[in-house]
């Protein structure tokens, strides 16, 4: 038999998706599954969207140029602006498939095997898998718990830094952990970045969803750093289409949007009708994110307040995106997740969540930690809270 790369090999599995054969199977069995493990919001799509693609009238599904259709591009160009960031919709924005490829596209322009990319831990999982990807090194800088998963102190970040090191790499608000990093925390970034010439990636997917007052601060709007911020988006979670697969890379780096371009060439372009979609939506109204965030609001304090009243359960409370990290009195996440799954019920029911074990470079960090997303509606998360609460009375691994 022939044998497969070592890139293959070293590839992760999903965190948010390996357990999904048992869930499965809990399916089978009978039991009612909460799904809290994955970013899949139930929320319906914009209207104008469906409507769009509902009365679609064109014979030939054509490809767009390689950085997207023009009027998307000059779309996007104009939503930056509620923003004060402006862009060339021609040079500084190219539209990808998903924010996943403009994170690999990002990386295969910028780095060289072996360079490294350092990131605050607990982070996104797939990161790992885009490291492989583009044969650069994640360096994991660690937030804690304690203190809500704020920006770790600059000077961790200073110890990290080598002849290697060629960018740090954020993500805001945060996936797993909901914090939303500050004006203040993003330009000490800011000078750390200018002082030692590193790129600053800035995965901003879900800039939408910030709660309590909070304004998102882009990285874009960042003095001084114009050629070294490189911004990821994605119409994914903002307007509830994950499926659509379109993203953005977004930079005033001409000459690194100019060499991203050639990966884009070489898969050609991307897809169509997820363009399409991206586009219409950007007519969506506020009242739209109006209540979507209220929502979504209503949603994390049933979730975060519950669960805080569990004895034993620690849960800070996120400033935005719609998931947060709560660390249980449990020996294994990864163990306690596969039991909610295999070996336990309460009334038919459980709960799917992801362990935090794989939003981790570190070895040993997370493993009482799971995260949990609260994209169901709010009578499901109640029930799903109720499941944790009694599973956590007869978990076997209890501490």
């Amino acid at each position: 038999m022939p044998i497969l790369s070592s890139k293959a090999n070293k590839m992760p599995a999903s965190p948010i998706r390996k357990l999904v054969p048992f869930s499965e199977q809990a399916k089978k069995e009978g039991k009612h599954v909460y799904h809290l493990n994955i970013g899949q919001p139930d929320i319906a799509t914009p209207k104008v969207v469906l409507d769009k693609m509902k009365n679609l009238d064109i014979d030939v599904v054509e490809y767009s140029h390689s950085a997207g259709f023009n009027s998307y591009r000059k779309g996007l160009a104009k939503y930056y602006q509620g923003f004060d960031i402006e862009l060339n919709p021609e040079k500084e924005i190219m539209i990808t498939t998903g924010g996943s490829e403009a994170l690999v596209f990002a990386f295969q322009t910028c780095f060289n095997e072996g360079d490294e990319l350092i990131v605050p831990e607990p982070f996104y999982a797939n990161y790992n898998g885009f490291g492989v990807t583009a044969n650069v090194n994640v360096v994991p800088v660690t937030a804690k718990i304690e203190n809500g998963f704020s920006l770790p102190p600059i000077a961790h970040f200073e110890k990290l830094i080598t002849d290697k090191t060629k960018g740090i790499l954020i993500c805001n608000p945060g996936n797993p952990t909901g914090y939303l990093y500050s004006k203040e925390e993003l330009e000490t970034l800011r000078d750390l970045v200018k002082k030692h010439d590193l790129f600053l990636f800035a995965d901003e997917v879900y800039r939408e969803f910030c709660y309590d007052g909070a304004k998102p601060y882009s990285a874009l709007n960042l003095n001084g750093i114009d050629n070294n911020v490189i911004v990821v988006d994605s119409v994914s979670k903002r307007y509830s289409m994950c499926g659509a697969r379109v993203g953005a890379l977004v930079s005033k780096n001409a000459d690194f949007m100019a060499a991203a371009l050639k990966f884009g060439q070489a898969r050609l372009s991307p897809p169509t009708f997820g363009q399409i979609a991206g586009e219409a939506a950007l007519d969506t109204p506020q009242s739209y994110f109006d209540a979507v965030t209220e929502e979504y609001v209503e949603r994390r304090d049933i979730v975060v307040d519950r669960l805080n009243k569990i004895e034993g359960v620690t849960c800070p409370k996120p400033k935005g995106a719609f998931y947060a990290i709560a660390k249980l009195p449990i020996d294994n996440a990864d163990k306690f997740c596969q039991w909610l799954l295999e070996e336990f019920d309460y009334k038919g029911e459980t709960v799917m969540l992801a362990p935090a074990t794989g939003f981790y470079a570190t070895k040993g960090l997370g493993e009482q930690e799971v995260r949990l997303a609260y994209v169901l509606n709010k009578e499901s998360l109640i029930k799903a809270v109720t499941c944790l609460e009694e599973a956590l009375k007869v978990y076997p691994g209890r501490i």
